[in-house]
């Protein structure tokens, strides 16, 4: 069965999001070692990022981003595609094989569950910890208007 175009885009964003050294440590740990040639080595290059005023005003370049992509082919023929933020080859190309992997139906589940789950909870705790750093310094205004008397 065919991975839908929203959970891949969710999975390769897991990928591309994770931390190098941990995406490798899961990929060693699974132990895959795939037949793959390079279609694209891994490449360094500049994306611009562009942006908008209050979220749908008009767009704006905002800058430039160093990205590097690679794109594999397993045996089977199936094609992987990694974008990866900074100058990591490595990381970009894992991350191309992993996308070559969950394309079909033989290694999918254990790229899942062996790589993409323990990258997603770690990003996600990761977030929480974030978030409750914030709570823990906001200030309700209305409430301190109200102990002043204003």
């Amino acid at each position: 069965m065919a991975l839908a175009a929203e959970d891949r885009r969710r999975l390769l964003g897991v990928l591309a999001k994770a931390a190098p050294g941990e995406l490798t440590r899961c990929w060693q740990d699974l132990g895959l070692s795939p037949a793959f040639r390079l279609l694209r080595a891994p490449e360094t290059g500049l994306v611009m990022l562009r942006g908008r005023v209050s979220g749908s005003g008009a767009p704006f370049n905002l800058g430039e981003m160093t990205v590097t992509r690679c794109s594999v082919m397993l045996a089977d023929g199936t094609v992987g595609h990694g974008y990866v933020g900074g100058t990591d080859a490595r990381h970009a190309q894992t991350v191309a094989l992993c996308d070559a992997l969950l394309q079909g139906d033989a290694y999918r589940e254990a790229v899942e569950r062996g790589i993409v789950a323990p990258l997603a909870a770690a990003q996600a705790a990761a977030r929480q910890r974030i978030v409750s750093r914030a709570a823990a310094t906001k200030v309700d205004f209305f409430t301190v208007a109200r102990e002043a008397g204003i």
